[in-house]
């Protein structure tokens, strides 16, 4: 599976797909990381709050993939504001790892506290406890408070993200200021039976998520879906051997009303 990823200066790019791990717990998110990385996927995101990150490590320590060709994401909790340093030292201990590749604020904490909280990001990445840093559910102006205040730009902005959902002035005003625009959910706002996307499927032979998925990719949006069945998680990493064409793409762009 060939799949680009973007640079973020740390020693692994991000791939652009991603699995996701929200809402997966215990022995199914285990099982759920092993059947990913065993498809491909070389990009595991989890957070603090899901409660997954002991198993994401195991599923990573057993599957016998290298630790530096798997990127991980986590996430701090904007209630543990004030607690950065021990909540990453937990993640890290959970995941089995020295550091991780991305850590985001999962969203923006009290008003007030986010820069006081992203300047306690940028310690970690010094202290290469966390390889880059980022936000989460951040519009634009959230960013620039903390550009403003430290010099230093959130390498990815994690949002809610599909084809109803598509904003050009979004991505091009995370573009203007070099951040990555990473999508979740993106078949949650999805009609996965909306007759342009199940057009485009058939003309290409896939389904209409793997169609989603591979919006995503060309657009350069990273993307994490997420499954707990072996089946759509193998199938949701096919992406090689179609491309959408430029007609095709602004179908899809069409689906949104901010398009």
């Amino acid at each position: 599976m060939t799949i680009p990823s973007a640079p973020l200066g740390g020693p692994l790019p991000m791939p652009l797909l991603g699995f996701g791990t929200w809402q997966i717990r215990g022995n199914a998110a285990y099982e759920a990381v092993r059947e990913a990385l065993e498809a491909g996927y070389r990009h595991i995101d989890t957070a603090t709050m899901y409660g997954n990150e002991a198993e994401v490590g195991r599923a990573l320590a057993d599957s016998g993939v290298p630790r530096d060709e798997v990127f991980l994401t986590t996430k701090l909790p904007p209630e543990r504001a004030g607690q950065e340093r021990a909540t990453l030292d937990a993640s890290r201990r959970a995941l089995g790892v020295d550091a991780v590749d991305l850590w985001l604020i999962h969203w923006p904490p009290r008003r007030g506290r986010s820069v006081a909280v992203w300047r306690e990001f940028v310690a970690a990445r010094d202290r290469g406890h966390a390889h880059a840093i980022g936000v989460s559910n951040y519009d634009v102006d959230d960013i620039d408070e903390l550009i403003a205040a430290t010099g230093v730009t959130p390498a990815v902005n994690q949002v809610r993200w599909g084809p109803k959902l598509y904003d050009p002035k979004l991505v091009a005003g995370h573009r203007e200021r070099g951040i990555v625009v990473e999508g979740y959910s993106p078949f949650k706002t999805t009609n996965l039976h909306d007759p342009v996307l199940t057009g485009i499927a058939t003309a290409h032979g896939v389904d209409p998520a793997r169609v989603v998925l591979r919006w995503h990719l060309q657009h350069g949006v990273v993307v994490i879906p997420k499954s707990g069945t072996p089946e759509r998680i193998a199938s949701n990493a096919r992406l090689d051997g179609f491309l959408l064409t430029d007609a095709e793409m602004a179908a899809i762009d069409g689906l949104s009303a901010l398009s």
